[in-house]
């Protein structure tokens, strides 16, 4: 069957063509359409956005995201600060407190902002980062393979940052411990591994920096966002254009791709040197997600009142706890008591849902490519500590791990974060090389979550990708 050719919507040429519109493919976009290269941007489905999109999932004016929702990193983004995205609209909403962890004597562990009220131990590992956390962001969310610009502070880091979360906070505090606990598993590793600790370090490190605030309107709004500033520089979008291979593109001098490994290794089709194909085969991915969101008629009851004052809530008890379940996880077990991720907008964006209702987001981590439905077992986290919470939802919206990927096929078997985050794949990401952007395909990069720095709204994968095109068309110049 021949492959149906794009068909651009302004010119048959182009410096370059960036395909998917995420924050990375967007960000990807920006930074080559800022260096003077005319861009088209090709999108697969109608909305642009990727992993931060927005949408009436479960009743008419319930707004909800329909991925990312919490985003420390897009607003610590070293990239997105040198863009004017509040001219288009993008308002953060910092909620009083960043993080709240509710536990069964009903003290729930508060995260606040001011570093001050934290324990010694927590300032003892917080504040000399806290202090340079501007240098060290540039460093962290960069290549691993490649020579820091603040070698001293990224060796402070590093020192406590690959280790397993369990081993750095070993002598803490329960309290501080199971606190960490929660920032670590956003990796999605076992707690006993490396370099877990390092994601509950930047996780924790940007609550104090720039809190875990969350868009008004929407995460679709940090993508119309970008895509507006991205169209102010003389880009082009195109969406409801799915690509299937790399013919269907209009010519163009470089191509970058937001995609992962298993999509390009289709896309690609042969075009790919055998032995890097065989390298891309091998790369992995983690666990995935079983996601909900709720239409509520009211808050989440929480039995503690201070987490009606944080936008992001972790459920699942103690540090052993939470070890354990992500233990299950990666060993291919659905936990009974899963560590379940949940975010409450509504409670501080008046946008979100209609006057006097309420949404709620939330997920827990399952083994790669479940179909289980783990809906049971999130509502049964929030009951144990907000009881009567079922008796205030108007309707639900769960997706399992396939429909996670149908509706993004970045997310593959519902893994958010493009990849496992394991020590060996944060340095080879997606494969061992000084330059993992490019392809062997003369002119062809990726620039998804499956590159450096990994997953995350931060756009910082699509940042240094582009940068390694302009280095290849010789088009870089500081901006």
């Amino acid at each position: 069957m021949a492959t149906t050719a794009i068909v651009a919507e302004v010119a048959d040429t182009y410096d370059a063509v960036v395909v998917g519109s995420g924050p990375n493919g967007l960000a990807s976009g920006i930074r080559l359409a800022q260096a003077g290269c005319s861009v088209l941007l090709i999108e697969g489905n109608e909305t642009i956005g990727g992993g931060a999109r927005t949408a009436e999932l479960t009743l008419p004016g319930f707004l909800h995201d329909t991925c990312s929702a919490i985003h420390p990193l897009a607003s610590g983004s070293p990239f997105f600060q040198t863009l004017p995205l509040a001219k288009y609209g993008l308002e953060w909403i910092q909620p009083e407190f960043p993080l709240a962890h509710p536990l069964d004597d009903g003290r729930p562990i508060v995260l606040r902002r001011n570093l001050a009220a934290a324990s010694r131990d927590w300032r003892a590992l917080f504040q000399p980062l806290l202090d340079h956390w501007q240098s060290l962001a540039g460093d962290f969310l960069a290549p691993m393979l490649r020579f820091p610009k603040h070698p001293l502070l990224m060796a402070r880091f590093g020192y406590h940052a690959l280790r397993s979360a369990e081993r750095l906070v070993r002598s803490w505090s329960e309290r501080d411990r199971t606190l960490f606990a929660g920032l670590a598993a956003h990796s999605f590793l076992p707690l006993d591994k490396i370099p877990s600790a390092a994601f509950g370090m930047v996780l924790g490190l940007m609550a104090h920096a720039v809190g875990w605030p969350m868009p008004r309107g929407g995460s679709q709004q940090i993508s119309n966002a970008l895509a507006a500033h991205f169209r102010s520089c003389g880009g082009v979008i195109q969406t409801n254009a799915p690509v299937k291979n790399l013919d269907q593109l209009p010519r163009a001098r470089v191509y970058l791709l937001d995609v992962t490994p298993r999509q390009f290794i289709e896309i690609a089709a042969g075009k790919m040197p055998p032995k890097y194909k065989h390298k891309l085969s091998r790369y992995r991915y983690g666990p995935g997600v079983f996601k909900v969101d709720y239409a509520l008629s009211s808050p989440i009851p929480w039995r503690s009142a201070e987490c009606a004052s944080a936008g992001t809530i972790h459920l699942g008890g103690t540090f052993d706890e939470i070890a354990r379940a992500e233990r299950q996880i990666w060993e291919g077990k659905l936990a009974e008591q899963p560590f379940v991720l949940l975010a409450q907008q509504s409670l501080f964006d008046a946008t979100r849902a209609p006057t006097g209702k309420h949404v709620a987001w939330a997920y827990c981590h399952v083994p790669h490519g479940s179909t289980e439905d783990g809906s049971a077992l999130i509502e049964g986290q929030i009951e144990r500590f907000a009881p009567g919470f079922r008796d205030c939802i108007l309707a639900r919206a769960a997706r399992n791990c396939a429909e996670i990927e149908r509706a993004n096929p970045n997310c593959v078997g519902g893994d958010v974060n493009g990849g496992a985050a394991t020590l060996r794949q944060l340095v080879a990401r997606p494969v061992f090389s000084p330059n993992p952007y490019r392809t062997p395909i003369p002119g062809v990069f990726l620039c998804s979550a499956s590159t450096p720095p990994g997953g995350g709204v931060h756009g910082m994968c699509g940042l240094h990708a582009a940068d390694a095109a302009l280095r290849e068309i010789g088009r870089v110049r500081a901006l």
